[in-house]
């Protein structure tokens, strides 16, 4: 059976999805770089290994995010709302709501039933706004990145942050440690800024249950708690968030793909 790919460009990383109809059979990510041409081609071939098959396997190519017109062997490009909206609800169908935190952008979405975007949101100020914050804070932290949601949950309560420019939040963390704050205190506080933001798109888009919760700051669980606490309820986190908009592409990409043979087969 032939493949579909559905490639996200985004700010921080590109990420490939490969479907053999309904299964997910490959998986690849790299870090972003400007090389977005040899990127894509990268994290392409990493989802062919996993998978165990061919480039000539590969039937039609969807890409999305950030650099997706710069994917040069694609048959259709996808923008990332769209793709994450599909990809939150496949995973999990009963979806109406989804927060997005990325990199570089918060989003929040209500959808329909089959993943349709109804309205959205983003931030509209820089990263302190979205997960480019996290990362440069645990620079500064001298810490890993991968262990911020661990450290989150240890913590005795947040730290308030007040900044909306990620220079300005950093000189607020400068203070804090010199303050002798706890590392675990400031990061809680990062989600909590973090997820205060989040909510707040939310509500002018409305908010309804189910609520999926994708993009990588999905994969620190101190973010899922500090999410959960300031919307009231629980949120679905599938166990590859930061994969979600390339598997609604290649999603969609199969869509398209099968509509086109059969538009073919019917000439």
């Amino acid at each position: 059976m032939s493949l579909v790919a559905g490639i996200d460009m985004g700010a921080r990383s590109a990420k490939c999805v490969l479907l053999e109809g309904d299964a997910v059979v490959g998986r690849g990510l790299a870090r972003m770089r400007p090389d977005f041409a040899g990127l894509a081609q990268d994290v392409l071939e990493l989802a062919l290994a996993e998978a165990g098959r061919r480039p000539e396997d590969v039937a039609y190519i969807a890409t999305t995010g950030l650099g997706r017109y710069n994917v040069a062997r694609r048959d259709i490009q996808i923008t990332d709302i769209t793709c994450v909206a599909r990809g939150a609800s496949h995973l999990f169908p009963g979806t109406r709501s989804v927060i997005d935190i990325g990199a570089q952008t918060t989003r929040a979405m209500r959808v329909s039933e089959g993943g349709q975007v109804a309205q959205f949101r983003s931030n509209d100020k820089c990263a302190a706004g979205a997960g480019g914050f996290a990362e440069r804070a645990a620079r500064y932290l001298e810490v890993r990145l991968e262990d911020l949601g661990e450290l989150s949950l240890r913590a005795d309560a947040g730290e308030a942050f007040t900044s909306v420019c990620a220079v300005f939040a950093e000189s607020e963390i400068i203070n804090l440690v010199t303050a002798g704050t706890s590392i675990e205190n400031i990061i809680r506080g990062i989600h909590d800024s973090l997820s205060e933001k989040a909510f707040q798109l939310l509500k002018r888009v409305g908010c309804e249950a189910e609520l999926t919760f994708v993009g990588g700051m999905a994969r620190q669980r101190g973010q899922i708690k500090s999410l959960e606490a300031a919307i009231g309820m629980p949120v679905n986190v599938s166990a590859e968030p930061d994969l979600v908009a390339a598997l609604g592409a290649a999603l969609l990409g199969r869509q398209r793909y099968e509509g086109r043979a059969r538009q073919e087969a019917a000439a």
